[in-house]
């Protein structure tokens, strides 16, 4: 049995989260640049420059991509034959100094109705999966609340089938319009319940930008969903153009028999995540 200290896992949050409020990874860089250069309406075009001038600037400066330094989640992949005393908390402290040293803004209230800000961007959600070997794996993800705000979750009927999913897909798109800062990275998740399935979507998000889906069928959904959001004109930040959406990324789970959840995680351009391995 290996034994991961409580400190390693703070300071590798810790390092996470300034990481990734101020670099993109660069498969999103990339599908970014890649979206400005072939944009065909001008002023669209124009934004996506913009946009890709913010990153150089946040990269040179340190200072984070977006002043909406979000909601923390943290996807943790432990080994069977690991053990972290204390996990939970080593990763609270990794967030707050995170944060603290960064100079991130702090955007958590201890309470849904009264409003009390916790100081220090604490607690972030924690997502805990135990996987073979001795070792860890963190991957944090802040994410805004302009995102955040339009993500839907929908009780759809097995009969509703693979056009129920596309319709909701593209009913919540456009619901949100420009609020969530297009453009978009569309996270898409299909089956498991009521309370998987948003999960489902959020992960989605994590999946490479260039790495196609490994199920062909869910391989030409992704393209064509994809083709059908940037058909609606809405544009980066949603002022019109081709680009609405970066990509379309999907994850899919069993289900039960009379079931057919589905949820869209909607994330802007700023799809804010990184990783380390303990």
């Amino acid at each position: 049995m290996r034994l991961i200290e409580a400190e390693a896992v703070t300071a590798a949050v810790r390092r996470l989260c300034m990481r990734a409020n101020r670099y993109l990874p660069a498969d999103a860089e990339a599908a970014l640049r890649a979206a400005a250069g072939s944009e065909p309406w001008g002023t669209a075009a124009g934004i996506l420059s913009e946009l890709c001038l913010n990153l150089d600037t946040a990269r040179e400066t340190g200072l984070p991509i977006c002043q909406d330094t979000g909601l923390v989640t943290v996807f943790a992949e432990l080994g069977e034959d690991a053990r972290v005393p204390g996990f939970d908390e080593a990763v609270q402290e990794g967030v707050r100094q995170g944060y603290r040293d960064g100079y991130l803004r702090k955007s958590v209230v201890a309470d849904p109705l009264r409003r009390v800000n916790t100081g220090d961007n604490t607690p972030a959600a924690i997502y805990l999966r135990l996987v073979p070997g001795d070792g860890l794996k963190l991957t944090v993800a802040p994410k805004g609340a302009g995102s955040e705000n339009m993500c839907a979750l929908r009780m759809l009927t097995p009969a509703q089938g693979e056009s129920g999913v596309r319709d909701f897909v593209l009913e919540t798109v456009k619901a949100a319009g420009g609020k969530p800062c297009p453009p978009l990275v569309v996270g898409v998740g299909i089956g498991g319940s009521f309370d998987s399935v948003p999960r489902l979507a959020k992960e989605a998000l994590l999946r490479p930008l260039d790495t196609p889906h490994e199920d062909g069928y869910y391989d030409r959904l992704e393209r064509e969903l994809l083709e059908a959001i940037n058909s609606t004109g809405i544009g980066p930040q949603g002022l019109g153009g081709r680009t609405t959406a970066l990509a379309v990324r999907i994850k899919a789970a069993p289900t039960h028999i009379a079931m057919l959840p589905a949820a869209v995680c909607l994330s802007c351009h700023a799809l804010r995540h990184a990783s380390e391995v303990l």
